[in-house]
């Protein structure tokens, strides 16, 4: 393992955000890792930076996560347990699974990062969440090195949260993951409003087909962290009360909004900042994307601090016009 000196953090993180690590170590196999959590507990786990916002240089030893390999452990019936180490990019992870007509993660197309973080924050899109095809992760507690492996419950998985996001955040390196997925009788979910539309003319829609029609309505949406920086969805869904909602539906007929029980409903955040008139706004090097309001974007020489007041301003604005607090998705480092 090389330990180099004053590395620049910018093609490492997606909304390329240009600051540098003090110490940096690239990690490729668990004996590494392993070897480095010997040396030292302070450190800074980088995987494939797509769900953070760094607004400093980094004083910690910054390891990146390397770790490659795709498993087919068993199978039953209609079922298969797939295993993908914590490096492997996510959006490359499902397309290998579509490739070999394993089902349950097609919703989840195009989602940036890596499967190490992806049951971090429980990502989700288009009626998926990754609690839905989760079986079991193993991951080495940073303070002893010991391997330990988490099940379903275990997780505790939430609406973009887990345990690893609460009591047990800093706490484990997830080193890989375990999927239990359909290779028969797929199960598949195309309720969702656009990917209904999208695939209304195909009587028996494939894996790949709704992989497809997901990726052309990302794309159609949301920026290619390639040609502007990006984090995907900055802001989480907020649920409100139901005695909140009916107010607001007085003042706004046609707010979009989502039952989640008699009590609670889900407005779309992007609603809400789009209403605060902040899409398509560019504030210097940084901005709301003119086509997702969700999406707050690095138009090239932004730092994570501008970023950050930007989103504290919609924040404020959204509080102030709705009385719904915003919370951010994304990790501020």
């Amino acid at each position: 393992m090389n330990i180099l000196q004053n590395i620049s953090l910018k093609k490492y993180n997606t909304f390329g955000i240009n600051v540098n690590a003090k110490r940096f170590v690239e990690i490729n196999s668990t004996p590494e890792l392993k070897g480095i959590l010997a040396q030292e507990k302070d450190i800074f786990l980088l995987g494939g930076g797509s769900n953070m916002l760094l607004t400093s240089d980094i004083e910690k030893l910054v390891v990146h996560l390397n770790l490659k390999g795709i498993i087919v452990n068993e199978t039953e019936n209609d079922s298969v347990f797939v295993t993908a180490e914590a490096g492997e990019n996510w959006h490359d992870f499902v397309i290998w699974c579509i490739s070999q007509n394993y089902g349950g993660l097609e919703n989840l197309s195009l989602i940036p990062g890596n499967v190490g973080t992806s049951p971090i924050q429980n990502i989700g899109a288009y009626g998926v969440e990754i609690k839905d095809t989760f079986h079991q992760l193993e991951a080495i507690d940073i303070a002893t090195g010991n391997k330990s492996v988490f099940n379903k419950d275990d997780c505790n998985f939430g609406y973009r949260n887990s345990v690893f996001k609460n009591e047990l955040k800093g706490k484990y390196i997830i080193t890989n993951v375990t999927f239990k997925l359909t290779k028969n009788n797929h199960k598949t979910n195309i309720s969702y409003g656009a990917i209904k539309e999208v695939l209304k003319d195909i009587i028996k829609p494939t894996l790949k087909d709704i992989s497809d029609a997901v990726i052309a309505i990302r794309e159609s949406k949301l920026p290619d962290p390639e040609k502007i920086g990006n984090s995907g969805s900055f802001f989480k869904n907020p649920i409100i009360n139901i005695d909140l909602f009916k107010k607001l539906q007085q003042k706004y007929p046609n707010i979009p909004h989502y039952v989640i029980s008699s009590a609670e409903i889900k407005i779309p955040a992007g609603w809400l900042i789009e209403q605060c008139d902040f899409k398509g706004k560019r504030f210097g090097e940084t901005g709301v994307h003119e086509k997702q309001a969700l999406v707050l974007v690095n138009y090239g020489n932004a730092t994570g601090q501008e970023i950050f007041q930007l989103a504290k301003k919609i924040q404020q604005t959204v509080l102030e016009k709705f009385a719904i607090p915003l919370e951010i998705e994304v990790n501020v480092i």
